[in-house]
């Protein structure tokens, strides 16, 4: 028998909500045949081996494992295209999600043959719950920015509760950015006009267990997602961050020359190789927690990744020194002069540290294995005589 809805559930360190969660949809959906895929970054708290062990008693359970892969959106997108049901409910797996309002957006997804349902805490009937005021206002700001370039009347832009009916999905599919963690406004902003949209409310309600994964970079990830669907196909969006975080170092170089040459009474061309190689640090930090976030390097790997940067921008300094040097002596204003370097450097420094520093390589490690199966047997979720891997082969490996 077919299924009639697919619930996608993409999941991080969330293995103490995974039973709690399958009962409650399974008490919501009562009458309703159904299938949950919980979609796994590879947890190193064993989520996926918890999930594994519940499929042992409820047949319409499954798990998709990614590994060396990041991010809800694009765990939204491959659950969503793994679904064998005619409709999809996208749901968080931190019981923040109310499942109870599934079977009436359910309901209104089919009596009104709509593409999309969207679970809103915006409208009457829904609340943004407990919450603190800053994360209200945080919501709110984010929705404002949303709607400059939704075509559709929605109130609640920023939820990451709704229902989708598969053909649509899978007709924009290709069109979808997959970058951060609204996958709803994606899917709204690549879908244009006609998409036949619904409102249901709900009452967004307190996590109880794990940690929250709002942070910076996720507010970063939202404004880099408006940028692509904006301007996408302007620009290559790494290479707008990557220019961003450049702008920053020009700033930052320019004072510390203007400070060198000013109070330091340093020659031109030392200060600019001292600036120049002290932004370098600061561009390598910037650019590894922004730019290159999905590729970020970290424990060991930074430091070895520093080396790799510096080594693979040398060249660049001396064309960057040699370059405002001469221009300098030549007469060019020093601030000019500065910047005529800054852009030899900047052009070889892009090229050449995305192919060498954070080259796309696997990012799963042998290490986060051992973690994640070791996790597994401490919850009882494993025998004890599982292993991964021996110690002396990993133990000198960064954590991915």
């Amino acid at each position: 028998m077919a299924y009639e809805l697919a619930v996608v559930l993409p999941t991080y360190n969330e293995s103490a909500n995974v039973q709690r969660l399958v009962e409650c949809l399974q008490k919501a959906l009562a009458g309703v045949h159904y299938e949950v895929i919980f979609v796994d970054d590879d947890s190193p708290d064993g989520t996926a081996a918890a999930v594994r062990r519940l499929a042992e008693r409820y047949d319409n359970l499954r798990v998709l494992h990614r590994i060396g892969r990041r991010g809800l959106a694009s765990a939204c997108t491959e659950g969503i295209l793994a679904a064998s049901a005619e409709y999809v409910a996208v749901m968080d797996a931190d019981m923040q999600h109310d499942e109870s309002v599934l079977p009436e957006m359910l309901r209104r997804i089919r009596a009104e043959n709509l593409d999309l349902v969207v679970g809103s805490r915006n409208i009457a009937g829904g609340s943004m719950g407990q919450f603190a005021n800053w994360r209200v206002k945080l919501s709110q700001l984010g929705r404002r920015l949303s709607l400059m370039g939704v075509e559709h009347q929605l109130t609640d832009p920023m939820s990451g509760f709704f229902m989708v009916r598969f053909s649509t999905f899978e007709k924009l599919a290709h069109r979808l950015s997959a970058i951060g963690f609204k996958i709803l406004l994606d899917v709204v902003l690549s879908a244009g006009p006609g998409l036949r949209v619904g409102e249901v409310a709900y009452h967004f309600r307190q996590r109880e267990a794990g940690e929250s994964k709002l942070d910076l970079m996720v507010g970063l990830e939202y404004l880099e997602l408006l940028a692509d669907k904006h301007f996408g196909n302007l620009i290559n969006v790494r290479f707008l961050l990557f220019c961003m975080v450049g702008a920053v170092g020009v700033v930052f170089h320019l004072a510390i020359l203007r400070t060198l040459m000013r109070f330091e009474s340093l020659s031109f061309a030392r200060g600019q190789t001292i600036a120049t190689l002290i932004v370098m640090i600061l561009n390598y930090m910037l650019n590894n927690s922004v730019t290159y976030r999905d590729r970020r390097l970290r424990g060991r790997a930074l430091w070895i990744g520093l080396v790799t940067f510096c080594l693979a921008c040398g060249l660049g300094v001396v064309i960057n020194v040699a370059v405002s040097n001469e221009a300098f002596h030549h007469g060019v204003p020093w601030l000019f002069a500065a910047l005529s370097g800054l852009l030899f450097s900047a052009v070889w420094n892009f090229g050449v540290t995305s192919m060498t520093t954070w080259r796309h390589a696997r990012r799963f490690s042998e290490l986060r294995a051992r973690r994640r199966i070791q996790a597994a047997v401490d919850l009882g979720l494993a025998p004890a005589g599982d292993k991964a891997v021996p110690s002396d082969s990993i133990r000198d490996q960064p954590r991915a």
